[in-house]
């Protein structure tokens, strides 16, 4: 009887011990389960990428040991024509590069300090569960290397910055990026993936003011940024550096705002987000147009595009975009669809009060001729004050007040060789639009210039307004001028 009750707790405790190791082996093997139980196969050395780009998605994998190396250089770089700046970088990057990761994986952080920097830095990723997100550890002075490990445990798009006294400096010369951790299994595929990352900054000279410009600690403190931008500098995802799709893709935007102090509005011109990871998390929202990312926040973007063109990238806090260069390039090829987008259909002349047409009296005789010049019955004067409302409403956001156009994004107006060496280009320019790169004021510009739907009237008016402001040549030009110029 002995011996029979020895075999039956014999047998009771070799099951109990297959049971634990089974639960043991389910809770290593389910993320969805305690993250911390999950445990490390392999060793891998992280692929770390510079904006726009991303690291290829993590895909099925199990969790592993990951080794992230990353490199603080302080480095001089041009913020826009002809001003330079001495950006604070993570591996020579304003955003850092792209960190990709999984949950459950444990990363081996190191953190390198180039020997010719000035300064000591260390690194606060919002993806760390410990104090100070890792910046207690890695501390580090130039020529220093510092190493710390963390377990992943929570799936998101996370920024990283700099955390090093005073931190606001550190964040406003350039010191951020994103780490995304997925989840087992990946995030669902796409046809595009792009990192983008908002931040402002702050220098002694304003917005287009040339040479080496300091970093302006009052301007900070009051958040008045000169330059709020995408990707560390004006247009740097303009022109030849745009984001590409075809028309059918879907396309997923890494979307971070480095600050130090401004929200982003983030807006894409022209189309409807059909996903937002909510401030890079688990709550999905859907069919938005446009999504708040707060300061050291994040959201992951998906849509699908669906008709050919550019598509401009935006802080709908407009005056951001237009004025201190808060604004991307997405360009799109592929086959029209009509039934999406028409494009222009029909164009008219609007005249609501019927006065457009009336005849006005004669110019007396001795009187200028350029300023007694008479199209569809208005004199110069009348036609510049009519092309000023045309232009205000049409051509001011691109090529401001004065006509200096924006630096990397949209060519000057003023003293323009490009326009005034030919009036012909000119009209066809408004009229039919412009694709490609051109060359004004010795400087090259790739953006897009859609045709506008104006009347030829309109189009006349609006380029005389131009040639007799922002010292141009004064070219009168006619409604018959702008008819002439089929496509």
């Amino acid at each position: 009887m002995k011996n029979l009750i020895n075999r039956q707790s014999i047998s009771l405790w070799y099951m109990a011990v297959l049971f634990l190791s089974v639960s043991l082996q389910s809770c290593i093997s389910d993320v969805e389960g305690s993250t911390t139980e999950i445990s490390t196969v392999s060793n891998m050395t992280a692929e770390l990428t510079a904006p726009p780009n991303v690291p290829p998605p993590v895909g099925a994998r199990k969790a592993a040991k990951l080794i992230v190396d990353m490199e603080v250089v302080e480095k001089e770089g041009e913020m826009t024509d002809g001003v330079k700046y001495i950006y604070w970088t993570f591996n020579g990057t304003v955003p850092g590069s792209f960190i990709r990761t999984r949950v459950g994986d444990e990363i081996e952080f190191h953190l390198k300090n180039h020997p010719n920097n000035k300064l000591p830095h260390n690194i606060d990723l919002h993806a760390v569960t410990g104090p100070g997100g890792g910046a207690e550890s890695t501390f580090v002075a130039p020529g220093q290397e510092k190493v710390f490990s963390f377990k992943a445990l929570n799936q998101g798009l996370f920024v990283y910055h700099c955390a090093t006294a005073p931190v606001g400096m550190h964040i406003a010369n350039g010191m951020y990026g994103l780490i995304l951790v997925e989840p087992k299994g990946g995030l669902p595929p796409v046809d595009k993936e792009y990192y983008v990352m908002q931040g402002d900054f702050y220098t002694k000279g304003k917005y287009g003011e040339p040479g080496l410009q300091p970093f302006d600690m009052e301007k900070a403190i009051d958040e008045r940024p000169d330059y709020v931008v995408f990707n560390g500098k004006v247009g740097a995802l303009n022109d030849d550096n745009a984001l590409t799709a075809n028309v059918g893709e879907t396309v997923r935007l890494f979307v971070g705002n480095g600050g130090p102090n401004k929200v982003s509005s983030f807006h894409v011109i022209g189309e409807i987000f059909d996903k937002v990871h909510v401030e890079g998390g688990d709550l999905m929202n859907e069919n938005v147009q446009t999504t708040l990312i707060p300061s050291g926040g994040a959201a992951i973007i998906e849509f699908k595009v669906q008709v050919p063109g550019t598509y401009l990238l935006v802080d709908h806090s407009i005056f951001r975009a237009f004025n201190k260069g808060a604004l991307g390039m997405l360009k799109v090829s592929g086959k029209k669809d009509a039934k999406i987008y028409s494009g222009t259909q029909t164009e008219r002349t609007f005249d609501p009060d019927g006065t457009m047409a009336k005849a006005k009296p004669a110019a007396e005789a001795g009187e200028n001729l350029a300023e007694t010049t008479k199209v569809l019955g208005k004199s110069l004067e009348e036609q510049k004050a009519h092309g000023k409302k045309v232009f205000m409403q049409t051509c001011f956001a691109c090529h401001q007040a004065n006509g200096q156009g924006i630096p990397g994004a949209f060519p000057p107006l003023a003293k323009s060789d490009f326009l005034n060496q030919d009036v012909v280009r000119a009209i066809g320019v408004v009229k039919h639009g412009l694709n490609g790169e051109v060359t004004v004021n010795g400087t090259t510009f790739n953006s897009v210039m859609p045709a506008q739907s104006l009347s030829d009237e309109e189009i006349a008016d609006v380029l005389t307004y131009i040639y007799h402001n922002f010292d141009n040549n004064k070219t009168v030009v006619t409604p018959e001028m702008v008819k002439s110029q089929s496509k």
